[in-house]
């Protein structure tokens, strides 16, 4: 297949600019500390739950494989600190409902270091030694979606891929985690991108990095200048225009190459894979160590936190730890959004763990707060603000009327509702203050549970 030519400028029609709010940007990450307890969701991927393999009362030390699975959309759980398991059963989840979950309560005198994992040497494995060395790790996309890694690197049979495609544009406002792990981990971002490059048998790798983050771009430039030649092929670091929501994949896509991806259709139809740099960036570092996802780079910050910035935090670390150490006791789970402003969701406690998937925490003040809920919803103006700024050209305002007369299926079916990823651009420029994405949402997981029904 014929490589693609980079496609410079204003790439993707429509799309917004909100504030940037990078309130961490300039900040090195920092450790946050290990907490006396964590909550090891089981239920923190898309794809089926695995099981626990350890129960009450049981030592386990930091690194230990906690959960297993056979299906191949699934992936395995690591113990996030060395200490006993204290119970193994229902606990509240992230978005509020009760998950199956492993409470461990750590060591208080225990180094935690990461004690399981064999080194081993992955420079002469095969694409499918590799593969099965990251789904042993527990990889998911540390981006937010959460899709298994290995599953999301293998190639169809009938496909090829020529090109990886590393996503480090991190477009969400106030977010800074990919970015600070580009400019302080490039050297592990890059073994990472050798790795998926070898797993998909891809012959180039280009980073695209929103023109707003130039020191992430040189030290990516740096790390691939010191490696020189590399067997698997060229890497390249692009920037791209800084717009929202350029980190999904079918926008950058657009912005490098100016192809579009058909409506229903993966990256790989066009001979490419497409990574997040946090993932492969942890996949450099875990891979050659043998060792499992025990822990992730999550952006804390808002105008209710004393203490913003990026904290490596313990996976299954309760919410209410972080926000203590990060100087915002007190706050109501109300005030906390997990993600960033556009895409994020609410906190439904402030008991709910650190999961893989959290790229980042959120806080408003009281006032911030006050100021939203005092904002009335108004009738649809027609004034096409929402179908102007929606980047896959859908028509939010139809849909969000279909929605409010409950007509879901003909949302699905004749107004491409699957194609819509939530980005938020509608209800962010929408003068009646309409919640559309917040509908869509709704309708989506109803057609979901008639599909299951059916």
């Amino acid at each position: 297949m014929k490589l693609l030519s980079y496609f410079r400028g204003e790439a993707f029609q429509r799309g917004v600019h909100p504030p940037s709010c990078k309130l961490t940007a300039d900040t090195r990450i920092r450790r946050l500390p290990f907490p006396p307890k964590v909550i090891v969701p089981l239920s923190q991927h898309i794809g089926k739950v695995p099981h626990a393999i350890v129960k009450a009362g049981q030592e386990v030390v930091r690194g230990e494989p906690i959960a297993r699975t056979e299906d191949w959309l699934s992936v395995p759980h690591h113990a996030p600190v060395t200490g006993v398991v204290e119970f193994v059963g229902l606990r509240p989840g992230v978005r509020g409902t009760w998950v199956e979950s492993i409470v461990i309560r750590a060591h208080p005198g225990a180094t935690q270091e990461d004690l399981w994992g064999q080194p081993r040497d992955l420079s002469t494995a095969s694409s499918g030694d590799i593969l099965q060395a990251i789904w042993d790790s527990g990889m998911v996309g540390l981006g937010g979606a959460a899709f298994p890694t290995h599953a999301k690197l293998t190639v169809p049979k009938q496909a090829k891929v020529h090109t990886l495609v590393v996503n480090g544009c991190e477009c969400e406002p106030y977010l800074t985690c990919d970015h600070r792990v580009m400019v302080e981990q490039a050297d592990d971002l890059l073994i990472g991108i050798r790795y998926a490059m070898r797993a998909t048998s891809a012959v180039r790798a280009i980073v695209g990095v929103e023109d707003n983050k130039p020191d992430a771009v040189a030290a990516i430039r740096a790390a691939i200048s010191r490696a020189g030649t590399v067997p698997e092929g060229e890497i390249f670091a692009e920037m791209v225009p800084t717009k929202y929501p350029q980190g999904s994949e079918k926008m950058l896509l657009m912005a490098l190459f100016g192809v579009e991806i058909p409506a229903g259709g993966l990256p790989v139809s066009l001979g490419m894979v497409v990574n997040n740099v946090g993932t492969l960036a942890a996949l450099g570092k875990l891979l050659p160590a043998g060792r499992g996802l025990t822990e992730r780079v999550v952006t804390v910050t808002g105008p209710g936190v004393a203490k913003p910035g990026d904290y490596i935090v313990p996976l299954g670390t309760p919410l209410r730890f972080v926000l203590d150490y990060a100087g915002a006791p007190g706050v109501e789970a109300k005030q906390i959004i997990l993600g960033g402003p556009m895409m994020g969701q609410a906190a439904a406690s402030l008991d709910v763990p650190i999961t893989k998937g959290m790229s980042g925490v959120l806080v408003l003040r009281g006032d911030d707060l006050t100021e939203y809920e005092d904002r009335k919803t108004y009738p649809c103006i027609k004034c096409a603000e929402c179908v102007e700024s929606c980047p896959m050209g859908l028509n939010p305002s139809q849909l969000g009327m279909l929605a409010a007369k409950r007509e879901y299926d003909l949302m699905g079916s004749d107004y491409y509702l699957g194609e819509c990823f939530e980005c938020g651009c509608c209800t962010y420029v929408c003068p009646s203050n309409i919640p559309l994405v917040q509908q869509f949402r709704i309708a989506k997981q109803i057609l979901r549970e008639k599909a299951v029904a059916k």
